[in-house]
């Protein structure tokens, strides 16, 4: 030890200065090098021209990806200034994308407010690229700068286009910012077109076409009157350019209250409200002093400016969606909790005061957070001169008094709306009320219900459904909970399970609808509280992971209409109420076949019994038998449900790890959840006229063969 201690002297310190520092660890500043870091440097480029649009000086931004991997973003905004930057003789192109912490968002009056407000986003891109590309539109020029790995210089080019493997030709003496065109004097704008260095970034690493169109869209509805505009040329399976170049535009003028209506995906409570205001405070800055040439501390008035628009649905899910300057901040931070603050403040008002018409007593419990934000969706946007980020991913905001001013102007025009006089308004407030109740009153049932439905131990076994088959082992990560239809099933199902850690939970029939049935109707019914129950870890918002009884839990329906029905109420039931085992990946559809062929052995070999699961892989199964001149026994058996198989035959196909095929219930991110919530509502949902109009539309692809009459 003391040898190592001697030999590690000062000169084995290294001091990395400007983009070197990046290409080192660029973790910490995109956060990976994966497809999320790769989307993160795309969003700075992006939100760099959105600033021009909140300053009001764009209306266009157009993101182009190329089939060579590379995505260009242009605007029509003020174009990046390109002359001489005093005190550092370099232009300020240069001095954007080559120099850390450099723009024009430092306490200047360039922007009032921004998002890309660290300096650092346009030249931490440029110095992750193989290749960068810069075009200005200013004073009736095109001005262009190129630069390799953050290195300002010259590409040139064949005929077959720009590319990073072009030779390249590094400035020496001095840097210069060529004039490539002329434009109209009027014009003006810049185009960033850049390749991720793939000496960086995973050869796995790609542009999301899901993710940009997610954030695209949140940002055209922040900004009012912003027409952006999507262009896929790469082609790639699974993309709307698959066939063709995609160009998709969007553009809204409805701002937050048009956000929330297409966020909330439940029937409403109550309508959109929108909430605006704004707020002063005081901060010490660093500011760049010109006689100097040094920073100085200077106390300055900030204006906080607060839009927000919420709405409450029938549900318990919350969808928040807060945004500092447009940029999306998924860990919050102090506007969302001085929106939080301020909802449960009002909210708690207005129930002390209606009380009586409410049926609360001394002896029910205080309102809690969660009562009030069940069912809510709201967006919340703030915009402020210079946000202080929790980091350059800018995902928690960071500024003391924004809280303050937010839960302001909530507890003031929340007031305002919830207590008007007229008559419309006064029946939501009381909806509105009545919801929150009776979120309290179901939050200390399903409580009540948790402590009783823990794993029990041989003392407590009673306590659970007699009609449990449980298995006998308590390593809750290789049990297995198969809900089974029927009793018949449930007969073969016991022979043919594996009792050391499959447990069996038959179920009667079509279980409740909980898509449309209220907290109170699902926790009296008996095959839902059942499940509930055995499951042992709650429902709801109080539903404990940690505390499941069961690391898989397997729907086993048959293979019919009824079966796939039962199936789906089963799947709304884990959506609405156990969601996170479905995050978690917990939730499986056995896959029963659905036939059995019979094969005639030849030259003394048994004969032998192939199953399949669709008419496809049946027609594909006898025409190979057939080439290879094989017999089998006609008429081919087909299983129309569970309990036409004997064990033997259910554990094999159906019920044996080793040989069995299960599907997975997956909800990998938020745009798949918002899917499924739009899904489970059409299919499962009050209104009917969206299901006709499903089931009218798709009716011409419905196999009549498959129903079984």
């Amino acid at each position: 030890m003391a040898q190592n201690v001697e030999t590690y002297t000062a000169r084995h310190l290294q001091v990395l200065e400007g983009l070197e520092a990046v290409r080192k660890r660029p973790g910490m500043y995109i956060g990976s090098t994966d497809s999320r870091g790769l989307m993160h440097c795309l969003w700075e480029i992006i939100d760099n021209a959105v600033d021009e649009a909140l300053e009001g000086v764009a209306k266009n931004i157009t993101v182009r990806l190329f089939a060579d991997g590379s995505v260009e973003v242009s605007d029509d905004g003020r174009g990046v200034p390109v002359d001489t930057v005093p005190g550092i003789g370099l232009s300020g192109v240069e001095v954007v994308y080559t120099k850390l912490h450099a723009g024009g968002k430092f306490g200047g009056s360039s922007y009032t407010s921004s998002g890309g407000l660290h300096g650092v986003g346009a030249s931490v891109v440029n110095a992750l690229s193989a290749r960068m590309d810069v075009q200005v539109d200013r004073a009736g020029k095109t001005y262009q700068m190129q630069f390799r790995r953050g290195e300002p210089g010259r590409y040139s080019d064949s005929r077959r286009g720009p590319s990073p493997d072009s030779d390249f030709t590094p400035f020496t003496s001095a840097s210069e910012l060529d004039v490539v065109g002329k434009v109209a004097k009027k014009r003006t704008g810049t185009r960033v077109r850049y390749w991720a260095d793939p000496e960086i970034f995973l050869a796995s690493a790609q542009f999301s076409y899901d993710e940009l169109v997610e954030r695209v869209r949140q940002t055209a509805f922040l900004i009012p009157g912003l027409s952006i505009t999507i262009i896929d040329e790469r082609r790639l399976a699974g993309t709307p350019g698959a066939e063709e170049t995609s160009e998709e535009t969007f553009c809204f003028h409805g701002g937050t209250c048009d956000f929330v209506d297409f966020l909330a995906t439940d029937p409403a409570v109550t309508a959109t409200m929108h909430l605006t205001g704004e707020g002063a405070f005081t901060e010490n800055v660093q500011v760049f002093d010109k006689k100097t040439g040094h920073l100085k501390t200077k106390e300055m008035e900030r204006t906080c400016q607060v839009d927000i628009a919420l709405r409450w649905g029938t549900g318990y899910d919350t969808t928040e969606e807060s945004f500092v300057n447009i940029i999306r901040t998924p860990g919050g931070g102090t506007h969302q909790t001085g929106f939080e603050q301020g909802v449960m403040k009002v909210m708690r008002a207005l129930i002390d005061s209606n009380s009586r018409r409410l049926h609360i007593t001394a002896r029910d419990p205080k309102i809690e957070k969660d009562d009030v934000l069940a069912g809510l969706t709201a967006v919340v946007t703030v915009r402020l001169p210079e946000p202080q980020f929790e980091g350059q991913t800018k995902e928690i905001l960071g500024t003391a008094p924004v809280r303050g001013i937010v839960a302001n102007v909530v507890e003031t025009e929340l007031t305002r709306v919830l207590t008007s006089s007229k008559r419309d308004q006064k029946t939501e407030t009381s909806r509105l009320l009545e919801k929150v109740v009776a979120e309290m009153r179901a939050r200390v049932a399903a409580r009540m219900h948790k402590e009783i439905s823990r794993r029990k131990n041989a003392l407590e076994a009673a306590a659970l459904p007699a009609k449990l088959a449980d298995c006998r082992s308590e390593d809750v990560e290789h049990t297995e909970l198969f809900i089974v239809e029927g009793d018949s099933a449930l007969g073969t199902a016991k022979l043919a399970r594996s009792s050391d850690f499959q447990a069996l939970l038959p179920i009667r029939g079509k279980i409740l609808n909980v898509q449309k049935a209220s907290p109170a109707d699902i926790l009296r019914n008996a095959e839902v509280a059942s499940i509930i129950q055995v499951v042992g870890a709650g429902s709801g918002r109080t539903f404990d992971l940690n505390a499941a009884r069961y690391g898989k839990i397997i729907m086993m329906t048959d293979a019919d209409v009824d079966g796939a029905h039962i199936r789906t109420l089963l799947l709304t039931l884990f959506f609405r109420y156990m969601r996170p085992m479905v995050e978690a990946g917990r939730v499986f559809a056995a896959v029963p076949p659905l036939h059995r062929v019979e094969v005639a052995g030849s030259g003394g070999k048994k004969g032998e019994y192939i199953y399949t699961y669709s008419e496809p892989e049946l027609h594909r199964v006898l025409k190979r038998l057939e080439r290879s001149g094989r017999r089998y026994k006609e008429p081919i058996q087909r299983y129309k449900g569970l309990g036409e198989m004997d064990a033997h035959q259910l554990a094999e196909t159906t019920m044996d790890p080793a040989r069995r095929t299960l599907r997975r219930i997956r909800m990998e991110d938020e745009h798949a959840l918002r899917e499924a919530e739009t899904i489970f509502e059409l299919l499962m949902g009050s209104d009917v006229m969206p299901r006709r109009d499903f089931i009218v539309a798709g009716a011409a692809d419905i196999d009549r063969e498959r129903i079984d009459a």
